[in-house]
């Protein structure tokens, strides 16, 4: 699988931060039933390597991934673990080699020009940029189409719902990365069929 793929599934990919295994299973579950089917658990937690885990086996229609991959250790970790790809804030060879070697898809982030040139130059042409946000946004996105017209990204970092259909509005905007999927509050609670209607609305931001 190339990375680039994981946008036929839909606009947004969820960014989600898990504090309890119990909860995974449920909440990927709860995204499914919505139609989001690509899933990015981010590496920020303790139990965060048990989660994708237990998506992998528990919620096989689901492509999880890891998220935040900053080492080759994590890289082989999450590999481990079932991830189906992995997404990095950053991007270093390191990362990059250690993804390879264990066959796992990865979307490097970038925030700059030069992040862009090197990722290009490391044979990646889907990147994540990030904080999106904070480096720019959609002005951004616009003003590095003209000298990048072979690369595609993923905005990620401040994306709501609200702004989300601006940047997916975008020739180079492939989809985006959002944790409004999930707020941490429902997850708290239990609140499957509140997600499963926030990932309906995220399926319909492109028609």
């Amino acid at each position: 699988m190339q990375t680039i793929e994981l946008a036929a599934f839909g606009p947004v990919i969820p960014v989600i931060i898990l504090d309890r295994v119990g909860d995974a299973v449920p909440l990927a579950r709860a995204l499914v039933a919505g139609g989001v089917k690509v899933l990015e658990v981010t590496l920020r937690t303790p139990v965060a390597l048990a989660c994708i885990e237990a998506i992998a086996k528990g919620v096989p229609e689901a492509i999880v991934g890891a998220g935040t991959i900053r080492s080759a250790d994590d890289a082989r970790a999450a590999s481990d673990a079932g991830a189906r790809f992995a997404v990095s804030p950053g991007l270093t060879e390191a990362v990059a080699s250690a993804c390879s070697a264990v066959s796992l898809p990865l979307l490097p982030g970038v925030a700059t020009p030069s992040e862009v040139m090197t990722a290009r130059a490391l044979g990646f042409s889907f990147v994540k940029l990030f904080p999106a946000s904070v480096v720019g946004g959609v002005g951004m996105l616009k003003a590095l189409a003209s000298p990048f017209a072979d690369v595609r990204f993923c905005p990620t970092g401040g994306i709501t719902a609200d702004t989300a259909p601006q940047y997916l509005a975008l020739p180079n905007v492939a989809v985006v990365g959002g944790s409004w999927l999930t707020p941490a509050d429902s997850v708290k609670k239990g609140e499957w069929a509140k997600i499963t209607q926030l990932a309906v609305a995220a399926q319909a931001l492109r028609g």
